[in-house]
């Protein structure tokens, strides 16, 4: 009689974050201003950049590559830092403001699944864009695909757990939208700096490279230009990642509030 009673009610919680997922997908297809920021906009940067003559010859300073190829890695992790800091916090925040996240509070959800609902959506979308970059690289501007192709897909999926924990610590900690826009401003120079948007990682300094590569951007820049080049992404750079993946993860569930 009680397994009968509690049955139904175990399953509340999975069938209330399949239901705030699919809500949350069906509302991010109809946002224009998101779609074109993360998954076409660095791809539209490679473009132009790539169209540079200068970019599409070999530069020793870069190991012989050409910083067309040096920049696929740079616009892949792009659509991470854009979805990651500048789309998912201003939306949860938002939710906040509104009391949407309050009248969530009393039902079923929990925090883990308006966080995990946004981080997949953003995610999926991220890698999407990643795809696209890979594919307009290889087909415009004859850009090796990665030639160490196992490597880059896990550099990848642990740098966007990375940019988008980093996205959900702030949507944690931030009380309002005004306030999310501007913690995310504040960190996503930083992060397109450790990317390399300005000066690819490989260009940087000894020096400066070295401390870049303890950020998480810094260092998927580098597990992407080394599993590009055809090595395993290096085990420090791939642990620095699941090392911030892991910490900002536990923080955004920490500090997570309905209101």
């Amino acid at each position: 009689m009680t397994a009968a009673v509690t049955a139904p009610h175990a399953g509340a919680p999975r069938r209330a974050s399949a239901a705030v997922l699919k809500a949350e997908f069906r509302i991010f297809r109809r946002e224009p201003g998101a779609l074109f920021w993360i998954m076409l906009f660095p791809t539209i940067l490679l473009v132009v950049l790539g169209s540079i003559p200068s970019f599409r010859e070999t530069d020793a300073g870069l190991g012989g590559i050409r910083l067309v190829d040096a920049y696929v890695p740079v616009t892949v992790l792009l659509s991470l830092i854009m979805a990651g800091l500048q789309a998912m916090p201003p939306l949860i925040t938002g939710y906040r403001e509104r009391g949407i996240l309050r009248r969530m509070s009393a039902t079923p959800v929990r925090p883990s699944a308006v966080l995990g609902a946004q981080m997949g959506i953003h995610g999926a979308a991220a890698l999407v864009s990643a795809l696209l970059s890979l594919a307009v690289g290889r087909l415009v501007f004859d850009v090796p695909l990665p030639r160490q192709a196992f490597g880059y897909v896990l550099a990848l999926l642990l740098a966007i757990a990375c940019g988008l924990a980093l996205g959900a610590l702030v949507s944690a900690l931030a009380r309002t939208t005004k306030a999310a826009t501007a913690i995310g401003s504040a960190v996503f120079f930083p992060s397109m700096f450790s990317a390399g948007v300005w000066l690819p990682v490989q260009a940087m300094p000894d020096a400066l490279a070295r401390i870049v590569e303890l950020a998480p951007l810094g260092a998927a820049a580098q597990a992407l230009g080394e599993a590009a080049g055809g090595d395993w992404p290096s085990f420090s750079h791939l642990g620095v990642l699941v090392l911030w993946a892991v910490a900002l993860s536990a923080g955004a569930a920490r500090w997570f509030r309905w209101e």
